[in-house]
């Protein structure tokens, strides 16, 4: 037996591939659940039902959706040019605290506003960007690896949000009254700050947030970019050949630079929907905002939606809902740990079939028997 590259991949394994490692993930993970005294029926029932069925469970699940559909988002466009952006958790992070700052400056005391929501967009883009340049800068110039930088960089900017709020009088604490003095809170945004939603009479009354509009949109304009642009066509050269597009002519820093500052605006404008949509202020709790993982997550949401960016936000909307779910459920009969390892054993399916896309086993009995009879 040996691997080897396809020359030719076929569509339908775009298809087939992920789907079988999906069900392949989930009979795994209900073997998981057997051991665990579990009915992987039932359960399986029972989280759907929690993520999309019940009275309002489906707004709840576009609150874990949204965040992931953004954090998926710049993780793919970083990896569609094999720009390994794990950085995503520390730029929404920096995103949620510019857009904070910005929410409360322009902010007024009507109802929601185009200036100050359009400036906390604009400020979550700028600072998830300008976060992540410096794993960029660090790339392009000194070939040092973004995964490491990246990744150190989420644990700076998560102790930078805490700091700001726990630590300090900053203009994002709210100094005044009672409980301001009593234990240290962020300040509330203006209501012309807070993001306005529909609702929606799907099973109840459903809030479709602002935050997820913009995600579609952010979906279809890098849609546009990887698929019809110039831009999207060198990335692709640069991913697959660096040499072939340096000897074309492609200015790679650029690109480097270009991307990773995409990637980190798209988190960083998940960290804005946040403050706006959401916690209506800087959430600087270690067991609010950082202990979700929205970042790492979006990693698992990119890889299954193979770095297309509609995939991504659907896939987005299924693991929000499967976070609902475990969020819902847990309890001492269903211990919310199950819900990381379901999602554990979904990405390493999704990584697997991968590899079956790019790659395809091949038995060499039959070369070897080939060989031998052209001999004789």
């Amino acid at each position: 037996m040996r691997i080897e590259r396809r020359l030719d991949q076929p569509r339908r394994l775009l298809f087939i591939v992920p789907a079988g490692s999906v069900l392949f993930a989930f009979v795994l993970a209900g073997l998981v659940l057997l051991a665990t005294g579990h009915d992987p029926l039932s359960t399986y029932r029972k989280l759907f039902n929690a993520a999309f069925l019940q009275p309002g469970a489906l707004g709840q699940t576009l609150v874990s959706a949204t965040p992931l559909a953004f954090t998926g988002l710049a993780a793919a466009a970083a990896f569609r040019m094999r720009l390994f952006n794990v950085g995503a958790e520390g730029q929404l992070y920096i995103g949620a605290i510019c857009a904070a700052a910005a929410g409360l400056y322009f902010g007024g005391n009507g109802g929601p506003a185009v200036l100050p929501i359009a400036a906390m967009v604009v400020a979550g883009c700028a600072g998830g960007a300008a976060w992540a340049l410096i794993p960029g800068v660090l790339r392009a110039f000194f070939r040092t690896n973004e995964i490491i930088t990246s990744l150190m960089l989420n644990y700076v900017a998560a102790n930078l949000l805490t700091y700001l709020v726990f630590n300090t009088n900053s203009y994002w604490r709210d100094t005044t009254g009672f409980n301001a003095s009593v234990f240290p809170t962020s300040k509330t945004l203006p209501n012309s700050a807070v993001w306005p939603g529909w609702g929606l009479h799907i099973e109840g009354i459903t809030v479709l947030p602002l935050g997820a509009g913009f995600a579609v949109l952010v979906a279809l304009i890098l849609w546009v970019l990887f698929f019809r642009t110039r831009f999207g066509f060198e990335m692709q050269v640069l991913s697959d050949s660096p040499r072939a597009g340096l000897y074309a002519g492609m200015r790679t820093r650029r690109k480097i630079l270009a991307v990773m500052a995409l990637s980190g605006a798209i988190a960083g404008v998940g960290g804005a929907s946040q403050v706006g949509d959401f916690s209506h202020s800087l959430d600087a709790d270690p067991d609010g905002l950082q202990k979700q993982l929205y970042g790492y997550t979006g990693i698992v949401v990119a890889a299954l939606g193979r770095y297309n960016p509609f995939a991504v936000v659907v896939i987005a909307f299924l693991i929000g809902g499967l976070q609902n779910a475990g969020n819902t459920l847990q309890g001492a009969s269903f211990p919310s740990g199950l819900v990381g390892v379901i999602q554990g054993i979904i990405l390493f399916s999704a990584l697997g079939g991968e590899l079956l896309v790019r790659y395809r086993i091949r038995s060499t009995r039959g070369l070897r028997r080939a060989a031998s009879e052209a001999a004789a």
